[in-house]
């Protein structure tokens, strides 16, 4: 049986690659994650990307029971939102929080993390590339 991961990102993740190249780099987020799924035939890789809390929330619960894992990257409701925490609170799979930038050398305001002592694992900091350790964190979790 193909394990099923979600890749979910929320608000101006469809951008990067153009949007502040010196925070974020320079690789355009979805082609790489498409060749993340080349990648990683061994799993059925599901990828979603929203602006909207409210869309993420609606697919986070739409994914009970259609899970094995989760890496999300909430991107600005990190830190704010309370629905996407409790959203997640609702899965018993692992969830990775993965980050392209490293929130805690960034604005204070972004130090903190609302679903952080929810996660299995943490990935900041590696741009684009934080995608693929942490699927190969979600392969390991996957696995025990």
């Amino acid at each position: 049986m193909t394990l099923v991961i979600h890749i979910i990102n929320g608000p101006n993740l469809n951008l990067i690659g153009s949007r502040e190249p010196q925070v974020y780099g320079s690789d355009y987020l979805l082609p790489f994650l498409e060749n993340l799924k080349a990648e990683f035939t061994s799993f059925d890789i599901r990828i979603f990307q929203s602006n909207h809390e409210g869309e993420l929330i609606d697919y986070i619960q739409t994914i009970i029971g259609d899970c094995d894992g989760i890496m999300i990257n909430p991107a600005a409701f990190t830190h704010t939102s309370v629905a996407i925490r409790d959203a997640l609170r609702l899965h018993r799979c692992p969830i990775i929080e993965v980050h392209l930038s490293d929130p805690k050398r960034r604005e204070e305001f972004r130090h903190h993390s609302m679903i952080r002592d929810l996660v299995w694992s943490h990935i900041e900091g590696l741009g684009v590339e934080g995608y693929r350790v942490a699927m190969l964190r979600m392969a390991e979790l996957v696995a025990k």
